[in-house]
């Protein structure tokens, strides 16, 4: 058994993770400040002995007088609709946040993993992606709030191992879906379900040809927990789903599992909005024997499912 801390545990993906860290036998303490996380994603495990729930903004210190084995560094901001509203506490959180989490780490002898993201790429000039690609990212423009507060997160995760010996990995995250996403927080696969559900109009941006890998949340968790108890250290390492396909694709799916009479309509491409997206997962499987197995289908119809659910949805509201 280990203890083990979780950064915005109370989010979509930070809720998985600990889901399946409790159901393998540890100690998991959630920090979270519910700027965009749900407590309600953590309401099955309210009785749970082995699960502490703190709640704490991860730009002040955190003082844990107990040890800590292994840090997972989850908390951000992480949506379009976050890039507009919250841009500050976006940077403030990749900055203040991870160093806070480096320094509690550091205190611990603990393992830290930084959950960074594929928008580190930008709008890529090479594809598919993989680590040794440096980005192609507009530093003053409306994305750069979360591009470059994970950017720079990277650099002071590097940077403590450099200094300070911290025991490091780097996880880039690409689009991951599931169950627990928030509704209206302008990612691609709640807002095409949900339109779909009501019969309302699928809002494609752009003419549709941008494309995206969409990983299931299982699949990622299980990432997740294989590169943090790798050998590998201070790198990164691509976590996502290699099979591309278009918005318009992925819409025509969505319109499909969900019997939908909604129409696909196109608007204009927000600015720096990324044309395409495909990890390079060639390290994870060399190195961790990862690679995605839940099929898009599979997936999706899971995804639906919950927000089939009507409470879920008055939650976000």
């Amino acid at each position: 058994m280990a203890k083990i801390l979780v950064t915005g545990g109370s989010g979509f993906i930070g809720s998985h993770l600990i889901d399946r860290l409790i159901e393998e036998g540890n100690e998991v303490i959630c920090v979270d400040n519910l700027i965009t996380g749900q407590s309600a994603n953590l309401d099955h495990l309210k009785e749970n002995t082995h699960l502490r729930i703190i709640k704490h903004d991860v730009t002040k210190p955190l003082n844990i007088n107990e040890k800590i084995d292994f840090i997972y560094h989850m908390a951000s901001p992480a949506s379009p609709q976050d890039y507009s509203n919250i841009p500050i506490e976006t940077l403030l959180t990749g900055a203040l946040g991870t160093k806070n989490m480096l320094d509690l780490a550091q205190k611990n002898n603990a393992r830290f993993l930084l959950a960074s993201t594929s928008e580190v790429y930008g709008d890529p000039l090479e594809h598919p992606q993989n680590e040794t690609y440096y980005g192609n990212v507009n530093s003053i423009g409306p994305r750069s709030c979360y591009d470059e507060a994970k950017r720079f997160a990277e650099a002071i995760t590097m940077a403590y191992h450099r200094k300070h010996r911290t025991n490091v990995i780097i996880a880039r995250i690409f689009n991951t879906y599931g169950p627990r996403m928030r509704p209206g927080d302008g990612r691609v696969v709640p807002n095409f379900i949900i339109q779909s559900l009501k019969n309302e109009p699928i809002t494609v941006n752009g003419d549709g040809s941008q494309t995206r890998s969409f990983c299931y949340i299982t699949d990622l968790v299980d990432g997740l927990v294989k590169l943090i108890h790798s050998k590998i250290e201070e790198e990164a390492v691509n976590l996502g789903n290699p099979n591309e396909m278009t918005i318009t694709e992925l819409a025509e799916n969505i319109r499909k599992l969900t019997s939908s009479n909604s129409k696909i309509t196109y608007k204009n491409l927000p600015e720096d909005d990324p044309t395409k997206r495909q990890p390079d997962i060639t390290k994870a499987k060399k190195l961790l024997g990862w690679e995605p197995k839940v099929d898009l289908e599979t997936g999706l119809k899971n995804t639906i499912e919950y927000f089939k659910n009507d409470s879920i949805i008055k939650i976000w509201q």
